[in-house]
């Protein structure tokens, strides 16, 4: 990440999943990163995206252990208790409906108002895992309701963020990424294993294009390759 000040602080959220992991894996190859912060359920108990309290909780600390130039939200879900996506409107659950808002939505705009305060004062990126099928323009197919729903809200979400926090730090760049389809537990029930590529193929591709992202007032919206995505 040659953008970023020299001895960077890299935070990854969901550091336990493939992407997480490669994430942290290929940060910590990077001779201008000081340190590799990973958080996810294991390394911080009682941490529940879909619980407030336990957000606050978890992130309380990190206001006083300096700031972090890189922020990567890796957390997300496709398949909720056990239901994957709907394939027609008479498939919608309330309940599942409202899961997936929590997970994909809700528990992460929480994570990113506890963790916008440690962000870096210069240059700083703050990424978030999104999906194509989370573009409200670029919707062809229809279908999966719930997932749609839950990942175009936290666009909206992190676009306003961006809009908020360029007042105060012009630097400060806001992005939600498009992994491609990546072999994982995710997407597995879902493509042909033939037509994915891997985490870290995904990863080192994703951390090159949000390398060259120029501030601007609002997010960004691009795939693994850097192409823009409308919202």
């Amino acid at each position: 990440m040659d953008s970023l000040q020299p001895n960077y602080r890299a935070l990854i959220i969901g550091s336990s999943g493939a992407i997480g992991t490669a994430f942290a894996a290929a940060l910590r190859q990077d001779p201008n990163c000081l340190e590799v912060v990973e958080f996810n359920r294991s390394s911080s108990a009682g941490f529940e995206l879909t619980n407030e309290l336990s957000i606050e909780q978890s992130f309380v600390h990190f206001k006083d252990e300096g700031s972090f130039s890189l922020i990567i939200d890796a957390t997300g879900a496709l398949t909720i208790n056990g239901k994957g996506p709907e394939k027609s409107l008479q498939a919608v659950m309330g309940a599942t409906f409202n899961e997936s808002l929590w997970i994909n939505c809700i528990g992460p705009t929480l994570v990113l108002k506890n963790l916008v305060p440690t962000l870096s004062k210069k240059r700083c990126i703050y990424a978030k895992l999104s999906a194509r099928v989370g573009s409200i323009t670029d919707n062809k197919l229809g279908g999966w309701y719930s997932y749609r729903a839950s990942k175009a809200a936290f666009n909206m979400v992190l676009q306003t963020t961006a809009i908020e926090c360029h007042r105060k730090n012009p630097e400060a760049i806001f992005v939600a990424l498009q992994p491609g389809t990546v072999d994982s537990k995710l997407s597995a029930p879902f493509v042909d294993a033939s037509k994915t590529l891997t985490a870290e193929e995904s990863v080192i591709q994703m951390l090159a294009q949000i390398d060259k992202l120029l501030p601007i007032h609002g997010a960004h919206f691009i795939d693994y390759k850097g192409e823009a995505i409308a919202w």
